[in-house]
């Protein structure tokens, strides 16, 4: 009995944690969660479903936070252990046909603060399983901490406060960056190959013909000696993928097709970069207070950039009716969503270090930009940073000990 008690415990633990941490990474960063979605409807022929993948991606992460807490705390245990059992179920026979097909790379279950391939998040559901079954074997042996009531109020009080984190997420830039482009990155430094870590190893097969038939060879035993034999083709195939930084695709090139990557990075002054993934989507009064930023920048000396994703009849489009202070580059969509969850979104950088980023909603005003800080800057982000985590740790455990201490007497189960 006791070893089963003690074995109940460590499943309730180990499971709520993963739930818990992996519904708060997602949560924290729905935008991910959402491009997320939309690479798997687009692999999958399912591009019909992309309107509801924010919905989707706000309701998975929430599912995955409240089945932890459930979990953990013991609230609606047994319901809690019916989804856990459900929703572990789906997602590892989703994750075994994902792991077969490699549609996306990264399954996206840690959101970005985890990046795992496809079948190492499989391996991972494997491990779990069990854990599952014994909870769900022993389900009935579980009490509720509350009676049906409190409990209900209690999951209704953490789905409330992480929604409210959600929002904030979907309006304002993440609480926690878990991106290679985050405050205080020197983007350089992330672009850089160490020395000394695995390269790409490629196998070349070559394609030579005779007699009207095609053959494929490879570099050992191509018919090099052999005059009847016709080249016709090779072709490069990964065999083994070597090291690759964190940033691996930061690209700008301005409208003469010229890369000024270099230029923006080495810049020694400030440097605005306004990110606008689609222009017909952007945000038109953003747009006009950025064209006004780049009207300052000049006067001021600083340098303004606007990378987008979009092409030449969108941009021509938005030239037409905003006359924008700023030229167009142009960069990797999939780059410029890593980059900041906004649409438009600012950057401020000096030599190559990210100091500072805002979502459209929270562009300061011109007279913020006259005393830059960007010590400060960085300093006051990372500890906003530290301090949502913090909080956030603080008010579950408050919640937690409220429900358990400030209840009326009688509320809980005996």
């Amino acid at each position: 009995m006791k070893t089963e008690k003690f074995f109940t415990f460590i499943s309730r633990v180990i499971l709520g944690s993963v739930f818990i941490f992996s519904g708060f990474v997602k949560g924290v960063d729905p935008l991910g969660s959402t491009y997320k979605f939309t690479d798997y409807f687009n692999a999958f022929n399912l591009g019909f479903l992309e309107p509801f993948a924010l919905v989707l991606a706000i309701t998975l992460a929430a599912a995955e936070f409240i089945i932890g807490v459930s979990l953990l705390i013991r609230i609606r245990y047994r319901l809690g252990v019916w989804a856990v059992l459900v929703f572990m179920s789906f997602f590892t026979i989703i994750t075994f046909i994902v792991a077969l097909t490699n549609p996306v790379s990264d399954c996206g279950c840690f959101g970005d603060a985890i990046i795992m391939t496809n079948w190492q998040t499989f391996f991972k559901n494997l491990v779990l399983i069990p854990f599952v079954l014994h909870i769900f074997w022993f389900r009935r042996a579980g009490q509720d901490v509350f009676r049906p009531l409190f409990s209900w109020v209690a999951l209704t009080v953490f789905t409330l406060v992480f929604l409210g984190i959600e929002a904030h997420a979907c309006r304002h830039l993440p609480l926690l960056d878990f991106r290679p482009y985050s405050i205080g990155t020197y983007i350089p430094a992330k672009m850089t190959i160490p020395e000394g870590t695995p390269q790409d190893e490629y196998r070349t097969y070559l394609y030579y013909q005779k007699n009207g038939i095609v053959e494929e060879f490879t570099e050992d035993n191509f018919p090099w000696q052999d005059t009847t034999w016709t080249y016709v083709d090779s072709k490069h195939v990964l065999v083994k993928k070597g090291y690759e930084p964190p940033i691996h695709d930061f690209t700008i090139v301005d409208e003469a097709n010229t890369d000024i990557t270099s230029t923006l990075l080495s810049d020694e002054g400030y440097s605005f970069l306004l990110v606008a993934v689609h222009l017909g989507d952007a945000d038109a009064d953003a747009m006009k207070d950025a064209s006004r930023l780049a009207a300052w920048c000049e006067l001021a000396g600083h340098s303004f950039y606007c990378t987008t994703a979009s092409g030449g009849q969108e941009i021509e489009a938005i030239r037409q009716t905003l006359d924008p202070a700023f030229g167009f580059h142009t960069t990797d969509e999939i780059t410029l969503k890593t980059i900041v969850r906004a649409n438009p979104g600012l950057l401020l950088l000096k030599e190559g270090t990210i100091l500072a980023k805002w979502h459209y909603r929270d562009f300061p005003d011109l007279e913020a930009f006259e005393d830059l800080l960007p010590s400060l800057m960085t300093a006051n982000r990372m500890a906003l940073e530290n301090r949502a985590l913090v909080s956030f740790i603080l008010l579950f455990l408050l919640i937690s000990a409220g429900l358990h201490l400030f209840l009326p007497k009688g509320t809980m189960d005996k």
